[in-house]
């Protein structure tokens, strides 16, 4: 019987660029700048990598429809390289395929890298779309923050929580990941707002004001992953940061077909999140999980997903968030601790690696103390792609 991929694939190195309107470079530039720093943490050789995954949502604006843009670039001779997208989700996609190679013995060493390059556009969000397919009717609110902004409505109906109070709870899931934003030099957004700011900004869609929303960033993040015996002999005097569990789940419509689903949470979230702990053998996630980086595309997403998550009761997640509980000093499971899609940014090929590049350093206690998780264990990241009636969700988990 199956038994996942725990604790048979570490990651050797990770490399990120700073996120932002990156109008001086280009996607290949963003590639190379993540790719030496991964290189470098690692320590090995060019002609070590045995593979490459390449993960690109919006090539055609970015950098290109196949596989090469990584081959050429990084001048890697003729090794395997696939492209892969999924969406939001699509860096974490590319950090499975290479964690899958190496746990199945067909590689030894193997590079993910995502990236994206949207702010040429001139476009403030994203470019358009084709979401969902023909056969879902999307409807009036066919925009991401439309679509979101629902999901505060539902959850304030399903668990009589007054909208004025869910408004200041999300406002504090803002607030935390500007104050942890602000501490990071590569992070898009790095100016602290107030609760008042936030609370009593232009609306975008109700209830979600212009803080509420994540921003469009471009940028790199890459990985290289192996065995933890191939590892530690690279890295004799280093702690190994080991894959606890990577898991997705995908919509297959039953969110958008039927009624089964209250419109206040995710389906795929709870699934990929179950699935991810038993796999980690972790029972207690509110307990045991030391910190998060979550898919904060609005701050409405990050609460209700909390409860997915397993972190946060049903129905008290607002509660949490108003309590601190998220909250990078004297939290009980920081959040967002490198500011998230909503401060560091979000090119959304890159933004799955992002977050595992945030655990990864956290775990190795790279950071300054002010934004050092203390003693961490587990870290948890999730992605979330598409739409809250249709969407894939993937759940990685790494630790010591």
């Amino acid at each position: 019987m199956a038994g996942g991929i725990r604790d048979k694939v570490a990651i050797l190195g990770m490399g990120c660029t700073k996120f932002g309107e990156r109008w001086d470079v280009s996607g290949e530039d963003l590639i190379v700048e993540s790719f030496t720093e991964c290189m470098e943490d690692a320590g090995i050789d060019r002609k070590d990598i045995q593979a490459c995954w390449l993960g690109s949502n919006m090539p055609q604006i970015s950098v290109g429809s196949s596989a090469l843009p990584l081959s050429l670039t990084l001048h890697t001779p003729f090794l395997p390289v696939t492209r892969v997208e999924n969406m939001c989700a699509t860096g974490t996609e590319a950090f499975r395929g290479a964690c899958y190679a190496v746990a199945s013995g067909a590689y030894d060493i193997c590079l993910a890298l995502g990236v994206e390059k949207l702010k040429d556009t001139g476009y403030g969000g994203l470019p358009n779309l084709n979401v969902g397919g023909s056969l879902i009717s999307i409807g009036a609110n066919a925009t991401p923050p439309g679509q979101f902004a629902q999901l505060a409505s539902a959850y304030a109906a399903k668990y009589n929580v007054p909208m004025k109070t869910l408004k200041e709870a999300i406002a504090h899931v803002s607030w935390k990941s500007h104050e942890n934003g602000s501490m990071n030099p590569r992070a898009h957004l790095r100016r602290k707002v107030s609760m008042e700011q936030i609370i009593n900004a232009p609306l975008i869609a109700y209830p979600l004001g212009l803080f509420d929303c994540c921003g469009v960033s471009d940028g790199s993040a890459a990985a290289i992953v192996t065995t933890p015996e191939i590892a530690k002999s690279i890295k004799r005097n280093q702690d190994l940061v080991k894959v606890k569990a990577l898991q997705i789940a995908v919509s297959s419509g039953e969110e958008a077909f039927y009624t089964e689903w209250d419109g206040a949470h995710f389906m795929t979230a709870a699934r990929a999140a179950k699935a991810a702990y038993e796999e980690a053998g972790i029972k207690n996630p509110r307990e045991e999980v030391s910190m998060m980086e979550v898919h904060d595309c609005f701050s409405i997403t990050e609460l209700v997903t909390m409860e997915d998550l397993q972190i946060s009761p049903r129905g008290k997640a607002w509660e949490d968030a108003l309590n601190g509980f998220f909250d990078l000093k004297g939290g009980g499971v920081p959040c967002q601790v490198d500011g998230g899609l909503k401060c560091f940014g979000h090119p959304i090929g890159a933004s799955g690696l992002r977050m595992l590049f945030e655990m990864y350093s956290q775990l190795l206690g790279r950071w300054p103390e002010e934004r050092q998780v203390p003693n961490p264990r587990f870290g948890l990241t999730h992605n979330l792609g598409g739409t809250p009636a249709t969407n894939v969700c993937s759940v990685a988990i790494v630790g010591l």
